[in-house]
Parts: structure tokens; C-alpha cells; sequence
């Protein structure tokens, strides 16, 4: 954690990905040149994302050379002993000049066809990490940060709070300590960073395999997910009976990443195949268990040097929660709550098992959930998946999003031309937000289809962050918003499914909190927020993607035109309720063994595997498979580590703000006005429990042993989650 780069990652269990964020703020005088990059240029050649030096894979260098010649200027700036208000501005376009290069190439990295500027990237991304370094450690600026935070009653209310901000995270990096102490904890937030690069690549290198045969085993509507494989096996020829030879049979060999497994454990009827993927899909990349080991370890040691108890305190400390007693109380609450009702939906599974499958059934296993628990709410709710996908053409989902920016904002998502070289693929659109009074708000870059070497995921990944240049001036937010769909631009056949559609929504509510900002300082901007509050837009705008009088807008058949039956979307609405309890289950079980990860003993390899075996049985209805480590390819205890939690804070945000504000009516100019004014314009320069208050008053949150939980009474009820609330 370091004072100019603060890493945000968020991912919520297997679909949602916010990238990570850097806050930043700005200069305003003293300096002469700048390196923000002039978007949309006419039709002047231009490089990646608007900036001038990405022309080439070499531009990469000179992209470097120049934030760290800017950056010195202003650290020799700061030097100079200027005002506290203009330290304050002078760090934030350290932060602003040297995000732009580590945006850029995280964005490059894991988008770019070209592997040269792939490459290139990442050894931007090394030297400017190398240079953050230098800045972290500097005391120059640390003192000129506490100085400034001192004379608070000189600055305005944002710019004390970032110059208290700086000087938390510029401690959060150890610059306080000893120099030996300093030394060391550099070395463990290098290595931290070297771990957590190695946990991703490894999930990209071994997805792992199982090879089945024959191919008949597997349903033929899937085997475009898969890859045909050939065994040669003996058996007669057809010319001389009893004559042998070898017989070619054609199997397939199914890649457990998880999109591929996904699908597999829910249209395979064959339980042993369905055994096999889940076991090797829960058990690869092995190597991880190593990385795990080393990577809570370096936590914990870190935390230690920096005066905590714990990584998780040292993580949940600046958040809403405080403490890491808070999280878990927060979660055995939720996980008493609603235990009844998800061992009523378990006995509900068994009992159907049995009923399909008479004397064979023994128990219910976990590769069996998703197969069953679809059947289940296909039967219950007469659902076709590829019914429901007709009606949802990824051009009309992108009208949805429009639909929902001019109902609740006033504004347009407008489609603009990029300048050549502007681009990293053809595939790539461009749209401006824009206001008719206020003019163009930000850019916002889609990039939906799938493609080789593309970033697997669904993400959100900031371009640069929002922030006040001058008394008339703005540095307008662009970020660029990644899906993996398939199919190609234009194709009839590019159909979401609805899991799809919420994922498309969940990350266009984390654009909009980018794009709506309007903080002074980039440090604030957007999404750079307390963990705990980061995914509540992103979640409220799931709800969007579920309201029927939403829906009736934009989703419409792809070949009649035909909007989609209220009657189906009751029937989804049902089937997504069917099993909430489990789902709900799921995810306290994660941020439980989260917490405990990285709480006050590190667990080794052999322990994590015990207590993580013991804790699926003590928050979930469902058995622990011997051998298996969903562990070492859960993302989030890399990027999010002792903050997954934030996900259910999330929620319970989301419910509430839905219920009280927006139920009534989604798609009110009022209520999506009273969103931007009294949230998403703030980013960071509030408090949180300050914004949430502001918006919908009591109700909301509760405060608990020092720190702050939301009031779940709204997310219980509104899926039924309490037996007895029906």
C-alpha cells in the first residue's frame, strides 16, 4: 500500500472484476507542461487511449521517461516549500502522471493482440513500480504531506482530507519505521506483488484437464467449448471376423477454466464426468499452494512490522468495518440467519436427486448443484436458457445502458469516433457520457468480446481518473469496461444470457462511479473509495438488470422485435430466488475463510486445507471433497485479501438504496439525481457512512463495537432468506 498508488480489486465470486485503481489529484501553477493526453483529436493520429507517446511499443519508454521527468520537477517543486494547498495539488499530479502510465499499461497488458506492446507494457509496468519506490520512500514528500495535513485549517475540507489520506498511506508503505525496518518492508511488498503475479499466471498456465471418452458423454450443444481428442482403442474389423485392429475413438477434453466448468457441471448429465471436472477444476494449479503459503506469510509479516495484529486488521482497519471482530460478527449474524432456510433448500436438491435418480443415489455431492439446482428452476418456472438469451442481443443490452443513463441521469451515452491508433482492437467502442447542460462528463471504452490472450474475466480497468485541472478546467475520467462474450460485432448470434446481462450491468454501475465524479483531487476519484463501499454501486445497478419495467425497454427479441414477456421475467425472477440461501451461504463461507487466511496465524498449507474443510462445514450445508483447493485459483484472496467481505456489505448497501429510493420507480430522475449528487459525484472525498446516510437516511447502517455494518434487513427479505419471512 503506498500513499501515491492505492490498489482497489474487487471480484465478486466468480463474475464480477473491478481492476485496480490509483488515486491521484493535481497541479495547477507553477509548472508549466503536463502529460495529460487530449482525447478525441479530430481525426489526428494519436497513440493508446489518447495518449501521445503509445503510438508504438516503444512509445512505452518514452511514456516513462516523461511522467518520470514531470514527477521530478514537481518533486523538486515541493522542495521549494510552497503553500500547504499547493503540496496538496503538487502530490496529487505526481500521482495523476504516474497513473496514467500504470493504468495504461495494466490495461495493455491485458487486452493488447499485439505482444510486443504486451511486453513493452509490462516492463513499464516494472520500471514506473521501480520509480514509485524512490517516491514512496521519499521523506521530502513525506514531510511536506504531514505538514500540510497539520494546517488543516488553511486548506479546504477535500484538500485536508487528502493531505491526511497521503500521509496514511504514505505510512501504510512503512516510511515511519526504522531504516532497517523500511528496508525490510519493502522487500515483503516486492514480493507481494512478484506472489500475487505468479498466483494469476499460474491459473492462465494450468487451467487443467480431463479427457472423456467417448465424446457421447458429454452433451453436443457443449462440445463447441471443448476440444476433440482421438484414443485408439481395439476392437474387429469389419473385413475378417475376429480379426483385431485399432479402432479410432473420438473423445473430448474438457480445459477446467472456470467459464468451460461452469457450463460442464450444469448441462452434463453424466455424474462420474461431472465428478472428474470438479475435482480437477478444485484442485489445479497445484503450484498455488506454495504461492498461498508464501503470499500469507509476507502478509502477515508485513502487518506485523507495521504494528497490527494481522493483515486482515491491518486491510479492514480504514474501512467502514475497522476491525476484523466486526467483520466476522457481521458474518456469523448473516450466517445464523439464514442457515435454516439453506438446509431447506439442501433437502430440497437431495430429495429431487433421488427422485431422478431412484436406488443409484447415495448423497448429494458438490459437483451436483449446479446441474440439479438448474433443472430445478427450469422445471419449477418452465425456463429455456436459449429463450430467455433471444431476447437479449448484446446491441439491445448497450440501448439498456443508454436507456438507463438519459432516465436516471438526463445525460447520453453517445458512440464517438476514435482517432487512429487510439484503439487496441477493431472490435473496441468508444462512447462519451454527455450532458446537455454540463457537456461531455467522461469516456468510457467497451472491449466485449472474447478473443485469445484477452483478460479472461469481466472487468472495469481506469484509462485515468477524474480531477480539477483549474477554476475552468476538468481531466475528464475514461475507463474502459472489458467482457468476454462471444461471438463478433454484428453477428445476430451474439445473445446474453442473463447472468451475462447483471455481470454487463454490475460493471457498468462501477463506470458510471468513474465517470459521475467530480473530485478536485484524483486521489478521489471515482471508485477509490473504503473497500467496503466500492462494489455498492456496482451491485444497485444488478438490480436494474431484474426490473421488469427496465427490461420491457430494451429487451426485445432479436429476429421479431418482440419485448420480453413479463410473465418470463417473473419467471426468472423466481428461479433466481430459488436458491438464494445457498448463494448467500457460499459467500459468507468465502469471506469467512478470507478473514481467517489472513488473520492472526498464518495458516500453512495443511492447516488452510483443515480449516477450510471444517469451515464449509460450519457455514454451509454442503460437504468438504478430500483433496480438492478451490483456494488456489479464488482470485480474490490475491487481489482483495481479508476484504471479500466488502462484497456482502455490498449488497446489503444495494438492497436498502433500492427498496428506499429506487423501487418505487427505477428509472426516476429524481432518485438516479439524488444517486449522482449525493454519491457517485464524491468518490472518495467523503466518508462513506456519511454519503449512505445523506441518501437514505436512518436505516442503513448500524454501528457496531467501533465500526459500521449495514442493516441487512432489506437484503434478507427481499429474496425470502428467513424462514418465516415469506
Amino acid at each position: 500500500m503506498s500513499a501515491l498508488i492505492r490498489r482497489y480489486a474487487a471480484e465478486l465470486c466468480h463474475k464480477h472484476m473491478l481492476k485496480p485503481n490509483y488515486p491521484t489529484l493535481v497541479l495547477t501553477c507553477h509548472i508549466s507542461t503536463r502529460v495529460a493526453p487530449q482525447l478525441n483529436r479530430a481525426a489526428a493520429t494519436t497513440g493508446l487511449y489518447g495518449f501521445d507517446q503509445l503510438k508504438t511499443p516503444k512509445g512505452f519508454q518514452r511514456f516513462v521517461d516523461d511522467a518520470i521527468e514531470r514527477s521530478g520537477e514537481l518533486v523538486n517543486y515541493i522542495s521549494s516549500m510552497p503553500s500547504s494547498a499547493e503540496v496538496v495539488r503538487a502530490m496529487d499530479e505526481i500521482s495523476n502522471t504516474v497513473c496514467c502510465v500504470v493504468d495504461s499499461a495494466e490495461l495493455c497488458r491485458n487486452t493488447h493482440p499485439d505482444r510486443e506492446f504486451v511486453e513493452a507494457a509490462g516492463k513499464a509496468s516494472m520500471r514506473i513500480n521501480e520509480y514509485l519506490h524512490y517516491l514512496n520512500t521519499n521523506h521530502t514528500l513525506y514531510a511536506a504531506v504531514k505538514r500540510a495535513e497539520k494546517d488543516g485549517h488553511l486548506l479546504a475540507k477535500e484538500a485536508h482530507r487528502a493531505a491526511n489520506q497521503l500521509r496514511i498511506d504514505f505510512e501504510k508503505g512503512g516510511i515511519h519505521l526504522p531504516p532497517e525496518k523500511l528496508a525490510r518492508v519493502n522487500q515483503l511488498n516486492l514480493s507481494i506483488l512478484q506472489l500475487s503475479r505468479e498466483f494469476g499466471e499460474n491459473i492462465t498456465i494450468d487451467p487443467g484437464y480431463v479427457d472423456i471418452f467417448p465424446a457421447s458423454r458429454i452433451p453436443k450443444h457443449i462440445h463447441h467449448l471443448l476440444k476433440p481428442i482421438h484414443r485408439f482403442t481395439s476392437g474387429t474389423s469389419s473385413g475378417s471376423l475376429g480379426s483385431w485392429n485399432n479402432m479410432k475413438e473420438k473423445g473430448l477434453r474438457i480445459t477446467t477454466d472456470h467459464r468451460t466448468l461452469v457450463s460442464v457441471m450444469h448441462w452434463v448429465p453424466d455424474e462420474e464426468v461431472r465428478k472428474m471436472a470438479y475435482i480437477q477444476g478444485n484442485s489445479v494449479p497445484h503450484a498455488n499452494l506454495e504461492v498461498l503459503d508464501k503470499l500469507a506469510a509476507a502478509r502477515h509479516e508485513l502487518a506485523k512490522m507495521m504494528g497490527y495484529r494481522s493483515y486482515a486488521e491491518f486491510v479492514v482497519k480504514p474501512n467502514l468495518a475497522s476491525s476484523p471482530e466486526v467483520v466476522t460478527s457481521f458474518l456469523h449474524e448473516m450466517s445464523k440467519m439464514v442457515r435454516p432456510r439453506a438446509d431447506e433448500e439442501f433437502e430440497a436438491i437431495r430429495n429431487f436427486k433421488r427422485e431422478k435418480c431412484g436406488q443409484r443415489c447415495i448423497d448429494l455431492e458438490p459437483w451436483d448443484e449446479t446441474y440439479y439446482t438448474a433443472m430445478m428452476k427450469s422445471s419449477a418456472h418452465n425456463l429455456d436458457s436459449s429463450t430467455v438469451a433471444s431476447y437479449f442481443p448484446l446491441p439491445q443490452c448497450i440501448e439498456g445502458l443508454k436507456v438507463l443513463v438519459n432516465s436516471l441521469f438526463g445525460a447520453v451515452l453517445c458512440n464517438v469516433p476514435m482517432a487512429p491508433g487510439e484503439s487496441w482492437h477493431p472490435d473496441v467502442l468508444k462512447m462519451s457520457l454527455h450532458h446537455p447542460e454540463e457537456g461531455d462528463l467522461g469516456y468510457l471504452y467497451l472491449d466485449l468480446y472474447s478473443r485469445k490472450g484477452k483478460y479472461p474475466g469481466c472487468a472495469n480497468f481506469a484509462v485515468k481518473g477524474g480531477c480539477r485541472i483549474s477554476e475552468t478546467e476538468y481531466q475528464l475520467p475514461v475507463v474502459a469496461l472489458l467482457c468476454n462474450f462471444s461471438g463478433s460485432p454484428g453477428s445476430s448470434t451474439v445473445r446474453l444470457n442473463h447472468g451475462d446481462v447483471e455481470t454487463l450491468f454490475h460493471e457498468f454501475g462501477h463506470a458510471l462511479h468513474s465517470l459521475f465524479s467530480r473530485t478536485d483531487y484524483q486521489h478521489f476519484s471515482g471508485t477509490r473509495v473504503a473497500l467496503d463501499f466500492a462494489e455498492m454501486p456496482s451491485n444497485l445497478f444488478e438490480y436494474y438488470a431484474w426490473d421488469y419495467r427496465v427490461l420491457r425497454t430494451f429487451a426485445k427479441h432479436y429476429s421479431t422485435g418482440e419485448i420480453i414477456p413479463e410473465k418470463l421475467v417473473k419467471s426468472m425472477q423466481g428461479a433466481r430466488d430459488m436458491f438464494a440461501a445457498t448463494e448467500l451461504q457460499r459467500q459468507v463461507y468465502y469471506a469467512m475463510a478470507d478473514q481467517t487466511l489472513f488473520g492472526e496465524q498464518p495458516a500453512s498449507s495443511n492447516d488452510m486445507s483443515s480449516f477450510l474443510a471444517e469451515f464449509k462445514m460450519q457455514y454451509t450445508s454442503w460437504k468438504h471433497v478430500e483433496g480438492t483447493n478451490w483456494q488456489i485459483r479464488f482470485s480474490h484472496l490475491v487481489n482483495y485479501g481479508a476484504g471479500y467481505y466488502s462484497y456482502l456489505y455490498a449488497k446489503c448497501f444495494a438492497a436498502t438504496i433500492w427498496k428506499k429510493l429506487c423501487q418505487e420507480d427505477p428509472l426516476s430522475l429524481t432518485a438516479g439525481t439524488a444517486l449522482r449528487t449525493k454519491v457517485l459525484q464524491h468518490g472518495g472525498s467523503k466518508e462513506p457512512a456519511e454519503l449512505l446516510n445523506d441518501l437514505v437516511g436512518e436505516g442503513i447502517l448500524k454501528h457496531c463495537d467501533g465500526g459500521i455494518v449495514p442493516d441487512i434487513t432489506c437484503f434478507l427479505e427481499e429474496s425470502r432468506l428467513v424462514v418465516g419471512r415469506r
